[in-house]
């Protein structure tokens, strides 16, 4: 990987009115013209997104929104779309002229108030007009965190980015700057991983996949060693090993393998696993897998994934598990499969949402589809624990996390 993935870099949303400068704000802080500027209203029809490393306070990405008054034909459209970045933002800049305030931005405060959202307020176009005292006292009700700029130009740009990296820092939700960790916790300093990775063809060609290069990483930035192995030859390389590994970790799709070649005094688990308990709530996810044990024909069951890959002959989500929830029913289920940032707002009729790992979006966005379905009603679990349950291999991979395998047997039981 050269770049830090989308999925591990503070989410920024930029909204406000159409013209009141989103766009110019975007550019003047990336140094470059990333969006489209102009006085004609509606110019940004989607959303633009833009990583760079705000340093010191890291990697980020920005997600510059449609005006939330647009007025053209395909407005609503684009409004629906600019809302949505509610569920991926872990920060709000909210950008307005002035001496100018309407219900647009009561709109967006309200909203970021009520998902628990930091927000910071950018009085743009100071260059034009000097807002009045009267006025500011109004903002500063709304957020004690205001920025004065002048997007048009760079006269402006070092102080600009000063004044927004000072209040990201102070901000900045507490997992950004100190991430759980995927496998440190799990191993002593001079430990040992084995990772046992069978060669996905949805993999680029010479490459690992996102999880396992992740879990490399994480090894040894807590001083530990990675061991990577294909299905077919881990056995015999644990054989040889003099000391037995601290854990063993697999794709979900081996797992029943895996299990079979891991010796009970050595815990093991799956990628799957370890990025539910990183991004998501593992001990939920354990709750709502045993939903599957109560599934029968006819029910109906959303597989979401977080990427948009071009499906294969064999792909996952569309044909393994579909394939094993049903032998494991012994019937006839309606499976619908949702990709990307692409996630359906209606969920009450299904009976069970199973979401893969989340490795490439964000634990805001994560949890926000958790709430989804908890305010819906609708249990939701993690690939990783499906195949392992319908494999009958759940409680093993789930010893290394008692809370989750306490979870699931109470729930188990209900």
């Amino acid at each position: 990987m050269k770049n830090t993935p989308k999925s591990l870099r503070l989410h920024i949303g930029i909204f406000g009115r159409t013209n009141v400068g989103k766009s110019s704000f975007l550019n003047l802080v990336a140094g470059q013209d990333v969006a489209i500027i102009s006085p004609v209203p509606g110019t940004t029809t989607d959303v633009v997104e833009k990583t760079m490393e705000l340093l010191p306070v890291g990697p980020v990405v920005f997600l510059d929104t449609a005006g939330i008054d647009d007025r053209s034909l395909l407005a609503e459209l684009r409004i629906k779309k600019s809302h949505k970045i509610f569920d991926r933002a872990d920060v709000i800049l909210l950008i307005i002229e002035p001496d100018y305030w309407t219900e647009f931005e009561d709109e967006i405060i309200t909203e970021a108030e009520h998902r628990g959202l930091p927000c910071i307020i950018i009085i743009n176009k100071t260059d034009l007009k000097t807002p009045g005292a009267e006025f500011l006292n109004k903002v500063k009700e709304q957020s004690s965190r205001i920025i004065l700029t002048a997007s048009l130009g760079t006269a402006r740009r070092e102080a600009t980015l000063t004044d927004l990296k000072k209040n990201l820092l102070e901000i900045v939700p507490d997992e950004f700057l100190n991430p759980l960790p995927l496998v440190g916790d799990l191993l002593k300093p001079g430990g040992l991983v084995i990772l046992v990775v069978p060669i996905d063809l949805e993999a680029p060609k010479g490459r690992l996949i996102l999880p396992q290069v992740q879990t490399i990483r994480d090894a040894l930035d807590n001083d530990a060693a990675a061991l990577v192995v294909k299905e077919r030859e881990y056995a015999s390389v644990l054989a040889n090993l003099q000391n037995p590994p601290d854990l063993v970790v697999c794709d979900s799709q081996v797992v029943l393998k895996m299990a079979a070649d891991t010796p009970p005094n050595i815990k093991c688990t799956t990628f799957s696993i370890l990025f539910a308990r990183q991004r998501s709530d593992l001990v939920e996810a354990a709750r709502g897998v045993s939903t599957i044990k109560k599934l029968k024909a006819g029910d109906k069951v959303l597989i979401a994934e977080a990427c948009s890959h071009h499906p294969v002959e064999d792909d996952i989500a569309r044909v393994k598990i579909p394939r094993w929830l049903r032998q494991y029913v012994g019937g006839d289920l309606q499976i619908d499969v949702s990709a990307g940032h692409d996630f359906p707002e209606n969920l009450r009729e299904y009976k069970l949402i199973i979401h893969c790992g989340g490795c490439m979006i964000n634990k805001r966005q994560m949890f926000s589809r958790i709430q989804q379905a908890q305010a819906q009603g609708v249990p939701i679990t993690n690939y990783g624990l499906c195949i392992s349950l319908v494999h009958g291999v759940l409680e093993r991979v789930l010893e290394p996390f008692p809370a989750a395998l306490k979870a699931y047997r109470q729930t188990v039981k209900k």
